[in-house]
């Protein structure tokens, strides 16, 4: 038996157009000799609709679709979508062949943690589904439920010799090593090889990676699909077993990191309609690293960068922007803020007379370099990037309606120390940024001299404070038990609290760890709780 995993990228409430990319897909594993068609998990309607599936009409625009797919003949498909049962909704997998619907499986285990809030939308399963295909018996699971013994379990005791599971699996670091693991864990309780097929692309602020595999009764990894690529992968089944097939390389972390900024970008852009984009270059890393990455993402006809220099902008800032913009060889200018920022100055003189100088003054030039970068966007189309990294996220160090003005932070989930390592890694594939801007102390550069390690602690220490904290769940007491000053974890994690209500302002970004701050972030801005 001959099965195709469908590896590829939907988008969310185009039924229509996922309609036919899945029926292209089967006439592809058609010609490949392929019996068995598998999607991804709601591939129907792309991963997650949200609030879409509240909306009857919705469905019945679904119903219209599996109707569609139900006069495909010649090739078994298994098919992700949503469905409403009387006043009940399913997060199911439809098995289709020949003009039949040979049974409905509804997903078991609803996730409600991290991104996930299937709870609000979905009723669970309770029954596996088990058909057949040239004598073998294939048995459904949806994504969760390969995160738990009892679904797998159930589909072999119904008499599954194969199992395929439909997944929407978003990527964070180390989470395709992670997939391996718990798929080896099914088919050693089970006994039974398992195939594996995930979505790609970017949706708001979920990537998904791909990376579809099999593994064989022996917990091996015998098939392996590209990661963020879209793929139909061939597995034959001899004789129970699923048999070695292509192997694809997959990245390793920084990379993996790299090209899912890229997709995030690429389809945020692209699936949006915008045609193209705008961000400030700094002359600093993170500007730096987020025009690499537009340019990857876009091509550089599609990127646009302006340099918006003060009188506390270093001349090599201006000097490495310019030479960046030319390796990349994409629409530059220059526009100089100050006069506007003494006219502002000149208007508020009245309002300010008496007050001391603070970061007030400081925060008025990035607005206005806001402004200006929000203007362009208005008369051009092309979406504005934000450039702040997690690290000013979570410490506040970003200025509301300032350099956090955008509609896509690119590097929202990326800390800072992650921030060099990227830009390392993607030099040493062509060499695009300038070494100083990686090497240089980083600064805001809003008064004279300023660093930014002035008012923060050193990146590498607030860097692993900050992953303990947000991504680890720890207490600040636990903290510093490992060792951490204590002075610097208290004011790490008073920066974070009092800086919520910014966060919760900012545009939405890819998420690489899995505790970004977007839907897993989910904290009150008045809050009392120390």
């Amino acid at each position: 038996m001959r099965l195709a995993l469908a590896q590829f990228n939907p988008i969310v409430g185009d039924i229509a157009g996922n309609t036919q990319k899945i029926l292209s897909l089967a006439h592809q594993a058609m010609a490949a000799g392929a019996d068995v068609l598998v999607t991804p998990e709601l591939a129907l309607t792309g991963y997650s609709p949200e609030d879409l599936l509240l909306r009857d009409h919705f469905y019945r625009a679904c119903a219209e679709a599996m109707d569609e797919l139900l006069e495909l003949d010649g090739i078994t498909l298994v098919i992700g979508h949503p469905v409403k049962l009387g006043n009940e909704r399913f997060n199911a997998a439809t098995v289709l062949r020949d003009g039949n619907r040979l049974g409905q499986y509804h997903k078991m285990l609803l996730p409600n943690d991290e991104v996930f809030d299937e709870c609000r939308y979905f009723t669970p399963g309770a029954a596996p589904l088990v058909f057949e295909q040239n004598g073998l018996k294939i048995g459904v699971l949806i994504c969760e439920d390969a995160w738990s013994i009892e679904p797998a379990a159930e589909a072999a005791d119904a008499g599954a010799e194969l199992i395929v599971t439909l997944n929407a699996s978003p990527f964070h670091r180390n989470k395709i090593e992670t997939r391996h693991e718990v798929v080896r864990y099914r088919v050693e309780e089970t006994g039974v090889p398992i195939a594996y097929v995930n979505l790609t692309g970017g949706q708001d602020e979920l990537v998904f990676d791909g990376a579809s595999f099999a593994v064989n009764k022996a917990g091996e990894v015998v098939a392996q699909a590209a990661a963020y690529d879209d793929e139909l992968l061939i597995v034959e089944v001899v004789d129970g077993d699923i048999q070695p097939a292509k192997k694809a390389t997959l990245p390793g972390p920084v990379e993996s990191v790299y090209r899912a900024l890229t997709v995030g970008v690429r389809d945020y852009i692209g699936k949006n309609g915008f045609p193209g984009a705008l961000l400030g270059l700094s002359g600093g890393i993170d500007s730096a690293l987020t025009l690499a990455v537009a340019v990857d993402a876009l091509g550089a006809d599609n990127v646009h960068a302006v340099m918006m220099p003060s009188r506390y902008t270093a001349d090599i800032s201006v000097d490495d922007s310019r030479d960046m913009v030319q390796r990349l060889d994409v629409k530059y200018d220059e526009i100089a803020i100050w006069p506007m920022y003494e006219s502002f100055m000149s208007a508020l003189a009245p309002s300010f007379a008496g007050l001391p100088v603070d970061t007030t003054e400081e925060n008025l030039q990035a607005r206005i370099r806001g402004t200006l970068l929000m203007a362009l966007s208005n008369k051009t189309g092309k979406l504005v990037l934000t450039t702040g990294n997690k690290s000013e996220m979570t410490t506040g160090y970003c200025t509301l309606y300032g350099d956090m003005a955008g509609g896509f932070a690119v590097l929202k989930d990326v800390a800072k120390t992650l921030v060099v390592q990227l830009c390392e890694w993607r030099n040493e594939q062509a060499e695009i940024i300038p070494t100083r801007i990686i090497t240089r102390p980083p600064s805001a550069e809003l008064r004279p001299d300023q660093k930014d390690q002035d008012s923060l602690p050193p990146y590498d220490v607030l860097d692993a404070i900050m992953a303990r904290y947000v991504e680890g769940n720890m207490s600040a007491e636990e903290i510093i038990t490992d060792g951490f000053a204590e002075a610097d974890v208290r004011r790490v994690v008073r920066l974070l609290k009092i800086n919520e209500y910014k966060r919760r302002q900012a545009p939405v970004g890819p998420r690489i760890t899995h505790r970004g701050f977007g839907k897993d972030w989910r904290y009150p801005i008045t809050n009392r709780f120390s």
